[in-house]
């Protein structure tokens, strides 16, 4: 995929870094995936600004993309070497092909061409192996960047853990999922790329997470938020209600006459944040739940109560 990262971001291309990462948290705020669940434009506009914040944040990546070294996805462009070698002294095809030599059309893709001769040097084999006559000099290349995309689950995402990826070439790549990582997020392996030509270093490798969804807990941004059903009984009398968090179990406090829908806060139970040491909170929604039988007692006992405390939580309505 070909994109312009500073377009993606909305900003210049003399933007100061506060300013890419000013833009880049405004996007994700507006068009983060838990947020708009039902919306793909959101979503893949969120993916594109992110890959582009991956880019710009990094000084080094940005420079090489702003010389035209990488694209946007960070891949290597055609260098043009070949015009360094087609007009050396001693190049037996100077200024044009000769007989009994490979001859290339004008429509030929020079660079191409000369790219797998520069491969066959680095690797030590091919025609031209030993030399290009005897104005050759020695070809050091970066290495090819390696993209990847890593499905994590949720919990794994926001504890953070250490996994392993295999390559279609086969071998497995180490990968540490840092804590609060969220769905989108592009890790950077340096030097876990492609290979180097001659002496030039390997390329990197990016991996791209999908965090899975949890059956009990969503995220918002570095807040995690749950649903806790509560008993009528907890619901009028409060008391301490066993929760699941993100670290395990903890006790909460309902108050006296919760209701549906009420939000109770769990602080620093959430995600950490991106670049801090701190963590979001926890929300918890109550959802009063009746019991699956009601047994003769405590249907006479919500009679008399009914006929004692006429109560109507729907008063001032419009009807």
């Amino acid at each position: 995929m070909s994109f312009d990262p500073y377009e993606a971001l909305g900003v210049e291309k003399t933007a100061s870094e506060a300013e890419i990462k000013k833009a880049y948290r405004k996007i994700a705020r507006e068009c983060h995936p838990d947020l708009n669940p039902d919306d793909p434009a959101a979503e893949a506009r969120f993916k594109t600004a992110n890959a582009a914040y991956e880019l710009l944040k990094d000084p080094e990546m940005r420079a090489r993309y702003d010389r035209g070294e990488i694209d946007a996805t960070g891949q290597e462009r055609a260098q043009p070497f070949y015009r360094d070698f087609a007009e050396q002294p001693g190049n037996p095809y100077r200024g044009g092909a000769r007989s009994g030599a490979y001859a290339f059309g004008e429509e030929d893709d020079m660079s191409d061409i000369f790219a797998e001769f520069l491969r066959a040097r680095g690797q030590g084999g091919g025609p031209f192996a030993s030399g290009f006559g005897r104005g050759a000099r020695e070809v050091h290349a970066r290495g090819a960047d390696r993209h990847y995309t890593l499905k994590v689950p949720f919990l794994d995402a926001t504890r953070g853990t250490r996994t392993q990826i295999t390559l279609p070439e086969g071998g497995r790549l180490e990968v540490t999922i840092p804590e609060g990582a969220a769905d989108g997020q592009t890790l950077r392996l340096r030097g876990k790329g492609g290979a180097g030509l001659g002496e030039g270093p390997p390329g990197d490798a990016y991996v791209t997470l999908e965090v899975e969804p949890h059956p009990i807990f969503r995220r918002e941004g570095d807040d995690i938020h749950v649903t806790l059903p509560i008993a009528i009984d907890e619901a009028v009398l409060g008391g301490k209600v066993r929760t699941p968090t993100i670290d395990g179990p903890v006790n909460l406090s309902i108050p006296k006459g919760a209701s549906s829908g009420r939000v109770l806060r769990l602080r620093g139970r959430g995600a950490k944040r991106r670049g801090g040491k701190d963590r979001g909170d926890q929300l918890v929604e109550l959802s009063i739940v009746a019991p699956p039988e009601i047994d003769a007692e405590l249907e006479a006992f919500m009679q008399r109560w009914r006929e004692e405390h006429a109560h109507d939580p729907r008063e001032g309505m419009p009807t």
